[in-house]
């Protein structure tokens, strides 16, 4: 138990390093390593991972925050957009296999690093 616990916590500040860091893609690189290095089914490591993204960005925020003001004000469409997404999302979880959530998280993955690229 206690190797698992170790686990998680390097998974945990691996994500935390990445999402603070680059201002996302925690939940691409918890998800890999929540299934492969701490032995979480695919299905609960999505749901893990989506539960621990939001106190990620929320630490993140606050460290932003005490260095640079934050664009609320540009942020706030993106906001409202992402809540509605996040409830589509929510909803669709359940029904959607594993298989695909993966394939999903790999073509964004793919689509994020082909734009980062050219």
């Amino acid at each position: 138990m206690q190797r698992i616990t170790w686990r998680a916590a390097l998974s945990g500040a691996a994500a935390g390093t990445i999402n603070g860091l680059l201002g996302a893609g925690g939940g691409m690189v918890l998800v890999p390593m929540l299934i492969g290095w701490c032995g979480l089914s695919d299905k609960h490591a999505f749901a893990t991972a989506i539960s621990i993204i939001l106190p990620l960005c929320i630490v993140s925020i606050v460290v932003y925050g005490f260095h640079a003001p934050l664009p609320l004000a540009e942020s706030f469409p993106y906001l409202i957009g992402g809540a509605v997404g996040g409830v589509i999302g929510g909803l669709l979880f359940r029904r959607v296999s594993a298989g695909i959530l993966h394939k999903l998280l790999g073509a964004l993955i793919l689509w994020g690093g082909i734009r980062l690229l050219v």
